[in-house]
């Protein structure tokens, strides 16, 4: 598959605003990112770039970001070995260690997920997972029945596991992630995650004791009424993917209308995760 690589410099702008830059970037079709030392590199298969919705983006950019970029087709390469070179290990809440296959295992963690690391997004690196997985380890999971909705590597689908869910379902509508959950599943030894390949409709019919969905603002506001309807009386929603000046009193004004009543909220750079609890 031919790829195309976008350098995108920073001439000016905060961290969170790149942040926003890159999911924005995601929410077209870019699905793998390199930092550089001026910006950060940006991958597309070459069949799905639109150069008008990139520009688009560009013309759109906040007060104080400004952004210069150049476009190139790049010859096939070892997107595997690129993962590699660009993942490490991370420990969260001191409880969970996060590697991939070629990493040491460190048996002395209660929990240590191993993720193979492929053009799928959710190894535990960006703020908005790192905070999902403290949620999970915060709280109790033993015999529920989780969604995992935008479930990416599965690695959020694989620790509920591990903490004794007892059935667990990966969606996401990129076939590329929905293998990366079956392989990550067995890779940790995990058995009670099933996976569908779709957005919100797959879930008609289909309840839960709590869900996960860690995706964007504007895809939460849209599948916020499908949650209320697939969870459980006094089930847990668990939100992340967005920011908190910017986007949790919009996401918290519509939970609330479902019939949410907000609980708690996690930030990391200007990142937010939100707990919800259905009255």
């Amino acid at each position: 598959m031919k790829y195309i690589e976008v350098i995108f410099q920073i001439i000016s702008g905060e961290e969170w605003q790149k942040d926003l830059f890159i999911a924005d970037l995601a929410d077209i079709g870019f699905d793998t990112f390199e930092d550089t030392e001026s910006g950060f590199a940006a991958y597309i298969p070459a069949a799905n770039l639109d150069l008008q919705a990139l520009e688009t983006l560009m013309l759109g950019l906040p007060d104080g970001l400004s952004v210069d970029y150049s476009v190139q087709e790049i010859e096939n390469q070892n997107w595997n070995k690129l993962w590699e070179s660009n993942f490490n290990p991370i420990e969260v809440g001191g409880q969970c260690y996060v590697r991939a296959t070629f990493h040491e295992s460190k048996p002395e963690f209660p929990f240590e997920i191993i993720i193979d690391p492929k053009m799928s997004f959710g190894t535990g690196h960006h703020q908005t997972t790192s905070m999902m997985l403290q949620y999970i380890l915060e709280n109790d999971f033993e015999g529920k029945e989780v969604l995992d909705m935008g479930c990416g590597t599965g690695i959020l689908a694989i620790l509920t596991s591990k903490k004794k869910a007892s059935a667990v379902l990966a969606v996401d509508y990129d076939e590329i992630c929905v293998e990366s959950v079956k392989e990550n599943s067995l890779l940790n030894h995990v058995n009670n995650i099933d996976t569908i390949c779709g957005s919100f409709e797959v879930l008609k019919d289909k309840t839960f004791d709590i869900i996960l969905a860690n995706i964007n603002r504007n895809i939460l506001l849209e599948q916020l009424p499908q949650y209320a309807l697939s969870i459980n009386q006094d089930g847990a929603l668990y939100l992340s993917g967005f920011y908190e000046e910017e986007d949790l009193a919009m996401l918290s004004d519509a939970a609330s209308l479902l019939g949410f009543e907000f609980v708690s909220k996690k930030v990391l750079n200007n990142w937010c995760a939100a707990k919800f609890v259905k009255r």
